[in-house]
Order: C-alpha cells, then sequence, then structure tokens
C-alpha cells in the first residue's frame, strides 16, 4: 500500500530567467580558485576561475569531468560519479586533496578536503581544523547537470530519493546528520532483524530490543520524511516552470510523493504524526521483515513519482523528454537554493552534445543570468554562443587558460 503527496503541474508562463530571480535577494557567489593534489588523474592543479562562464574544453578523457567533480565534492563531500572516495585519489598515492576559494560579497573563504580512503577524512576552514568534514557544507553550493542525470528520471527510485537528500543536505546542512542517523538506525534495525528472525525460526526470540530499534527508525525516519514532503511541495512549481521552458509545446508534467506507509495517513509535514504512523505500520509488518530479515516500511522505501501526461515517465517518456525533466530537477534545484539565499555555481558536465538544438538554445537562455556557471565541452563549437565567456583547454591533464 502507498500513500501520495501529490503536487500536479499548472500551466505556467516559461521564465525568461531561472525563478525567482526578480523578487529575491542572493548574495554574490562564487568559486575563485581550485587546487587539487592527487585527486583522480590530477598529480597537482590550479585552475583561477571568475563570475560568469568558463568553458572547459577538450576531447574526452582528459581531465574535464575531474575537475568539475572535484568542485561538487567541495560542495557536497561526494562524488556524482561514485559511491566511495577510492577512485577519487590519484593511483599510487595515499591521499588526494581539494582546495577551493569562495568569495562571498568581496569576503574569501577557504575550504580544504584531505581524502583518506579507508580512514578519516579531514578538513580545514580558513587553514583552521574543524571537527567534522561536514561543516564545511553550506559554504559552497553547487548544482551539477551531467549525463548520469538521466537515471534521475529512467533509474531506480534510489537515484530520485538521493537527488531529493542531496537538495535538502544543500539547503539545510543538519539534514546531512538526520540523514546519517536515519542510515546508521536502518543498518542496525536490518542486522537485529536477521538475528531475531532466525531465532524466532529456533523457538528462542526476545524482541525487545526490536522495540527499542522500532522507535529511532520511526523518529529518525518522521524527520526525513517530513523534510521530503515539505522539499517536494516547494520543489514541484518551480520543476514545472523550467520543463516548460526546456521544452516548450510539451505535455504537462506532474511530481509525486509516494511514502511506504498507508493509505490512510496523510502526508503533512508533521513530524509527531508521522512518527507515530511509521511506529503503527512496523508494528503491522514485524512478521514479514523478520521473515525478510529487511525493514519494509520508512523514507528508504518511497518513491518519487516523475509524470508526463499523467502517464510514469521512467518507461514511457521519449528520450528528449527525459533529458528536459532531469534538467527541469535542476534547475528546479537551483531555483530553490537561489530563493533561500546565496547563488549555487552551475555547472554542466558534457550536457550540450546531448540535447537537439531547439533545448540546447532554451537551456543557454535559461542559465546564460547565473553568477556564475562552469561548462565542459569537448569542443568549443559545443558551447552555446550566448554562454562564449572564458575558456580553458584542458588536454593530456594540463589545464591552460585560453582566454
Amino acid at each position: 500500500m502507498t500513500n501520495r503527496a501529490s503536487t500536479p503541474a499548472q500551466p505556467q508562463a516559461p521564465p525568461n530567467t531561472p525563478a525567482s530571480r526578480a523578487t529575491s535577494f542572493s548574495p554574490s557567489v562564487h568559486l575563485s580558485q581550485l587546487s587539487l593534489v592527487d585527486f583522480r588523474s590530477y598529480a597537482g592543479v590550479e585552475l583561477s576561475l571568475e563570475p560568469g562562464v568558463t568553458s572547459l574544453v577538450g576531447p574526452n578523457g582528459q581531465g574535464k569531468t575531474n575537475l568539475v567533480e572535484a568542485i561538487g565534492y567541495l560542495a557536497t563531500l561526494g562524488s556524482h560519479r561514485v559511491a566511495g572516495d577510492t577512485p577519487l585519489v590519484r593511483a599510487g598515492a595515499e591521499r588526494a586533496v581539494v582546495r577551493g576559494s569562495v568569495a562571498r560579497d568581496g569576503r574569501s573563504v577557504l575550504i580544504e578536503l584531505e581524502i583518506n580512503p579507508g580512514k578519516v577524512n579531514r578538513a580545514r576552514i580558513n587553514k583552521s581544523p574543524v571537527p567534522k568534514p561536514r561543516e564545511v557544507l553550506g559554504l559552497l553550493r553547487t548544482v551539477l547537470f551531467a549525463p548520469e542525470d538521466l537515471a534521475l528520471v529512467k533509474g531506480d527510485p534510489s537515484e530520485r530519493r538521493r537527488f531529493l537528500d542531496e537538495l535538502l543536505v544543500a539547503r539545510s546542512p543538519r539534514f546531512a546528520a538526520v540523514r546519517s542517523d536515519y542510515d546508521r538506525v536502518l543498518k542496525q534495525r536490518n542486522a537485529l532483524l536477521k538475528t531475531a528472525g532466525l531465532a524466532r525460526r529456533s523457538g528462542g526470540a526476545d524482541l525487545r530490543t526490536l522495540d527499542v530499534w522500532d522507535a529511532h527508525l520511526s523518529r529518525a525516519g518522521a524527520e526525513l520524511l517530513a523534510a521530503r514532503v515539505e522539499l517536494v511541495e516547494a520543489i514541484a512549481p518551480l520543476v514545472d516552470k523550467a520543463y516548460a521552458a526546456v521544452a516548450r509545446g510539451s505535455m504537462p508534467i506532474s511530481i509525486d510523493y509516494v511514502s511506504s506507509l498507508g493509505p490512510d495517513v496523510s502526508l503533512e509535514p508533521d513530524r509527531e504524526v508521522l512518527s507515530a504512523a511509521l511506529l503503527n505500520a512496523l508494528s503491522a509488518v514485524r512478521s514479514d521483515e523478520l521473515d525478510r530479515g529487511v525493514t519494509l516500511i520508512g523514507p528508504h522505501r518511497d518513491e518519487l513519482v516523475l509524470k508526463i501526461n499523467d502517464l510514469p515517465a521512467r518507461g514511457y517518456a521519449s528520450h528528449g523528454e527525459s533529458w528536459s525533466l532531469a534538467l527541469a530537477l535542476r534547475l528546479g534545484g537551483y531555483d530553490l537554493l537561489r530563493a533561500d539565499g546565496g547563488e549555487p555555481i552551475l555547472i554542466l558536465d558534457d550536457v550540450f552534445a546531448e540535447l537537439d538544438a531547439d533545448r540546447r538554445d532554451r537551456l543557454a537562455d535559461l542559465v546564460a543570468p547565473a553568477e556564475q556557471v562552469i561548462i565542459t565541452a569537448a569542443v568549443a563549437a559545443d558551447v552555446p554562443e550566448v554562454l562564449v565567456g572564458a575558456r580553458v583547454d584542458v588536454m593530456d591533464g594540463v589545464v591552460r587558460r585560453v582566454r
């Protein structure tokens, strides 16, 4: 059984610029310097950046995406390409270092991240160590669109849950701890379900400890679920506008948050109500969970259903519609972050080569007014004329400014 928080799209006039631009104030923010040591293919590199558009140009496999991946890591402590940190360290090196200078309203903040696979990562702000790397979250915000983002539409539900949770953390860094707590509780509860299930089959199960973990999961899950529901309500109209702008004349879209809770539970963002509902639902499926050894109820089982013309985009959308909807999700996230205060960096990694001429021009017009845009392209001709700005050539791991 499922429950839905449904936000249908409403007809909107396509914006000339990203949503909320004219009605909200955002401090001037941009990345002014990127320094890498033993990150991916780079033994060492220094890249100076300015506001406006910067294009990283070079054939595939030369290191362009490694640069934007590092920028994304500064903002999110994660990679859009791999799940773990080990591939981020150059072969033969023990660690990698990523540094970035962020200019914000005339002041500069230096973020330093030391990546130590298999050990504890370290972070510094303005050369002062901080207790946990996640304390740098919020100092730099990015919205990155890459070919992998087609999975937001065509991929498994986990891709869309990840999209929501990453946006939650970008808006409010405290949700990194909320997500971490939920994952920890879920892992512990799953382990207990496996051992309790085996014990029950042998006639010796004591389920009192499971009651305690049910309470932990319901509290952590309610916090995450309520935040996701609020986020979907906020971003849905922005995604609608962005989709209408990128794919003019297309069918209407809608976004449904589908919960693993029963249909009688209203998905209002009330933490106490949701916690009680999660606890009741866990009790109702306990026998099945003990048989299967996994947690069947909670935000980790939820889905963000994307529809075009009232049909699920996953499975029904064309390639062009899927690209447009994935772009709209990212642009909606950008507009939401900007409305919160502080301009995110827009990163477009090898995007324009994947779009037809019409969608390419519309996307270019949408992103051109952003404070800072970083584009990767195999050839300079892939960059639309309206986005021609600073150019950096990347060849064999060598970064050279052309203009």
